[in-house]
């Protein structure tokens, strides 16, 4: 049987990557010099240096991992041994915009799956795909430790917080139409290569965007305080997004905060006295 895949392999050997051109290789070759200067052992810049590469070509080639190999004396199997380790290098061409759903456990049952599906079905895409004008590439993602502002979507990672199958579609439309957008919390966005280069140490010189940052969310920051053993302010309930909660009036949060609509208090052992916890029992009792 014949197949007319270009991506077969045979069993041959591949040819040496293409080098970079001189004037790239210039511009790679003192970044790097600047990069290893951080450190006092050279493998220490592999990361920062495969953000580096993909700052240039918009993913890690083989192109970008010969010249992190020749550049810290390591083989090429050990850089891609530690590219192909790290999600956020990509193996293959990509958008301007990487925009990741997370569907881990709380995002996806709080809507996640399906705001994914809704972009799927948007944007005439799979799972790591990239629209045919090359601006988003779309796949869903793990945890991103921001669950108290489930579902998140992220968009060359920075976070947008408490998103919808509608609010998602909107944020990829504006992506694609080349308008500004910013994100819940951080800088407005900018490109993936953009991004990479900020990843990989440089700074980001766009007026305003090292001012724009913000914080946790506020069950983060009560996990915090109560772990310190700190006192808390009076407990605040937030509706429900079925209904209204049923012995507390509805609360509007303030300018100053941004709850998730999940943070009202649930019932546990210590608060129940209906269910005690009780005392643990041995193994096989």
């Amino acid at each position: 049987m014949t197949t007319s895949r270009q991506d077969v392999s045979l069993g041959m050997p591949q040819l040496p990557a293409a080098p970079y051109p001189a004037e790239v290789r210039a511009r790679l070759d003192a970044d790097a010099k600047e990069v290893l200067a951080r450190y006092p052992g050279s493998r220490s810049a592999l990361l920062p240096l495969l953000h580096l590469v993909q700052s240039e070509e918009g993913y890690v080639s083989r192109t970008g991992i010969a010249f992190c190999a020749e550049t810290l004396d390591l083989t090429t199997a050990e850089v891609t041994a530690v590219a192909t380790f790290y999600s956020m290098y990509r193996r293959r061409p990509s958008g301007d915009y990487q925009v990741g759903v997370c569907t881990n456990t709380l995002c996806a049952v709080m809507g996640g799956d399906a705001i994914f599906d809704t972009l799927k079905e948007h944007l005439g895409v799979g799972n790591n795909e990239t629209t045919e004008d090359g601006k988003v590439t779309l796949e869903h993602i793990e945890c991103n430790a921001a669950c108290d502002f489930a579902p998140v979507v992220m968009v060359n990672w920075e976070f947008f917080d408490n998103q919808t199958p509608e609010s998602a579609t909107r944020l990829v439309d504006d992506l694609i139409a080349g308008r500004t957008v910013e994100p819940t919390r951080g800088a407005p966005i900018c490109s993936y290569k953009e991004t990479a280069r900020i990843l990989a140490g440089f700074p980001d010189e766009r007026p305003g965007a090292v001012e724009a940052t913000g914080g946790a969310g506020p069950a983060s920051l009560v996990g915090l305080k109560l772990a310190k053993g700190e006192a808390l302010p009076k407990a605040r309930v937030v509706s429900p997004r079925a209904g209204q909660p049923q012995s507390a009036p509805p609360h509007d949060p303030s300018p100053s905060e941004h709850l998730s609509s999940h943070d009202a208090p649930q019932q546990t052992s210590a608060s129940d006295p209906e269910h005690p916890a009780g005392p643990a029992a041995e193994e096989g009792e």
